[in-house]
């Protein structure tokens, strides 16, 4: 059987202890980030639902560089949202900063009733680049 290579942001927050799961795992040449929410290093989500989104983001960043990647590397994302009709262009604004110019990855948003206190949540599927 194949050991997972789990990856883990240097500033990791308490989330990943609290409920038993990696920030990603690293599978070949591919990379497959758990979904990251706007959580403070404790665990709490930022209540701001734009800085939220924006915090969400940075989480992963910091996971996606830890394994040598960008947001350049991101192939697919699906988001999660509790009230995607009125989110949605605060998230756009946030994902339009991000991924300013094609080619954009694959994207599947998700509306939900349930985020464990979050209001917003990405998960992505990155290739490594070579020498990462």
């Amino acid at each position: 059987m194949t050991q997972r290579d789990a990856i883990f942001p240097a500033d990791r927050h308490a989330l990943y202890e609290a409920h038993g799961y990696s920030a990603a795992i690293r599978s070949g040449d591919l990379l497959f980030v758990s979904g990251q929410v706007g959580s403070h290093p404790d665990g709490t989500p930022e209540p701001d639902f734009g800085s939220q989104v924006q915090l969400a983001f940075d989480n992963l960043q910091a996971t996606l560089e830890a394994a040598g990647c960008s947001f350049d590397d991101i192939v697919d994302v699906t988001t999660f949202h509790t009230d995607p009709e009125n989110q949605f262009e605060t998230i756009m604004a946030v994902k339009n900063r991000i991924f300013g110019s094609p080619p954009y990855p694959n994207w599947t948003a998700v509306g939900v009733n349930w985020l464990a206190g979050f209001d917003f949540e990405i998960k992505v599927i990155a290739r490594i680049p070579e020498g990462a």
